[in-house]
């Protein structure tokens, strides 16, 4: 049953977006490209017999249900830290569906315009709106609902159908370097994201390197160093007002020579000079083509959740300069306006394949429609 039905105190934003852990260490403008050095073999005593080992009994049962527990545990943690993460969202707009709906059992004028009402608020746009009302009418109309957990329930299949209509998980391919061009307007968590890509990508044993291409900002290149710094992971950099295309020739050029696999790559947002923007993303494609003629293999817009239906204008605006292949959409724990997912989702063509709810590194996690919409409503993962 969902739980959207009682009403929740949403949970204020705590942190910064990037935290200062410590002072990171003065690096030289561009970094050397040096070979990690051979270490020398431990002479090797003689061979000995080796010991035959003990039998290991099966797993039985017990064990396996036990490691099924700890999966479902650690499942059931990601979805509470999502959950508690669209806290505010879900007071704007789970909570608020929850008493709309509270003891219907059919849709009529009314209700309708209610629900109108309420998903605008909520910043879900008026396309996505009207598609959903659409959508929950004909299926109310083809079932038999005898209570308001069930039209809930329709809802949540609609809203999860407007997501999924775009959803396309990001991967890596198999070019390498694989390189990922970061864009939006200063502010978003730009540098921020890509630092916490960074450390996923690692993670999951892949050798990322760090290019500070927006050149224009000098806390933007210090801040993606202190990221490098917090995930062991190379960036080049140039001093302030370098050529960004410079900068991403250098990244290429010592991702091929240290055996990097992906390249995140920093870019400018300066939105009140377009012209000039269109001309260095350009520039900076170009360059990249040099090295491999499908290069950058993809770009991804940050966009802050907080601006609302101001996101949409900047999909737009970026999309004329760039080949954009995805949205991140950052800040849901500090906004009410998570509703801006759908209206992306509906208007902007692009999927999206990230979400930020969180400082912690892994709070920026790949989004899943499906999950989402049950956190978003209050409901139980699914």
């Amino acid at each position: 049953m969902f739980r959207f039905l009682r009403k929740k105190k949403a949970v204020e934003a705590s942190e910064p977006e990037v935290p200062q852990t410590r002072e990171p260490e003065r690096q030289p403008e561009v970094e050397a490209v040096s070979p990690p050095t051979e270490a020398v073999p431990k002479a090797v005593p003689e061979a000995v017999p080796e010991a035959v080992p003990e039998a290991v009994p099966e797993a039985g049962p017990d064990a396996l249900k036990q490691s099924q527990e700890g999966k479902d545990g650690e499942s059931a943690g990601l979805f509470g830290r999502l959950r508690s993460g669209l806290a505010r969202s879900r007071g704007a707009l789970g909570d608020s569906l929850g008493t709309l709906l509270l003891g219907k059992k059919e849709i009529d004028e009314s209700l309708l315009e209610a629900l109108e009402t309420q998903l605008l608020m909520a910043d879900v746009g008026l396309e996505a709106t009207e598609a959903v009302l659409e959508r929950l009418t004909a299926r109310v109309k083809r079932r038999a609902l005898n209570d308001e957990d069930a039209l809930m329930s329709e809802l949540a299949e609609v809203l999860s159908e407007i997501l999924g209509e775009r959803h396309e998980p990001f991967s890596l391919g198999a070019a390498e370097p694989f390189v990922i061009l970061v864009v939006g307007v200063n502010g978003v968590g730009k540098t921020t994201t890509i630092g916490k890509l960074a450390q996923r990508f690692k993670a999951a044993g892949h050798h990322p390197l760090l290019a500070a291409g927006d050149t224009f900002r000098a806390a933007a290149v210090e801040q993606l160093k202190q990221w490098g710094t917090r995930a062991d992971v190379p960036v080049i950099a140039q001093g302030e007002g370098a050529d960004s295309a410079s900068v991403l020739f250098d990244a290429v050029s010592a991702a091929r020579a240290r055996g990097a696999d992906v390249v995140l790559a920093d870019t400018a947002g300066r939105l009140h000079n377009k012209g000039h923007l269109m001309e260095e993303l350009a520039k900076v494609v170009r360059v990249l083509k040099r090295f491999d003629a499908a290069a950058p293999h993809a770009v991804l817009l940050v966009l802050d959740a907080g601006t609302g239906q101001n996101a949409l204008a900047q999909a737009k605006t970026f999309s004329e300069v760039a080949p954009l292949t995805g949205l991140v959409l950052t800040k849901l724990d500090g906004t009410a306006k998570g509703g801006v997912a759908f209206a992306l989702a509906k208007q902007s063509g692009l999927p999206i394949q990230f979400i930020g709810v969180g400082e912690q590194a892994d709070d920026l996690r790949p989004f899943e429609p499906r999950s989402f919409v049950a956190a978003l409503l209050g409901a139980e993962a699914p």
